[in-house]
């Protein structure tokens, strides 16, 4: 059984199977980086700064598990799907928000 065809686009991408010491830290990156773009952009309060510490810590303690989870699942191809959601979203409250300042 061939593992390289059993991979998920971005372990392929970054060629876990071959060089597994890179790909991973680059998969871990990007899932970090995806997570807690997906964080601000949905879920983020001001909060202080202990907290706020707290959580990210979290978030990159997590990107872990989900790192090992997305060489075959599809982890981070659903955060970058979420990302653009959350991206198409904001700008049309921005736009919504504009829109109804300028009719007032």
């Amino acid at each position: 059984m061939d593992v390289s065809q059993r991979l998920s686009f971005f372990a392929a991408l970054f060629r876990v199977d071959e060089n597994p010491t890179v790909g991973m830290w680059m998969l871990y990156l990007t899932i970090a980086a995806l997570s807690i773009l997906v964080y601000k952009l949905g879920f983020a309060q001001k909060l202080p700064l202990l907290k706020s510490i707290i959580i990210y810590a979290f978030l990159l303690l997590g990107s872990t598990v989900l790192t090992f989870l997305a060489i075959f699942l599809p982890i981070t191809e659903g955060l970058v799907v979420a990302a653009l959601i959350l991206i198409i979203y904001k700008l049309r409250l921005r736009q919504h928000k504009k829109a109804e300042a300028n009719v007032k």
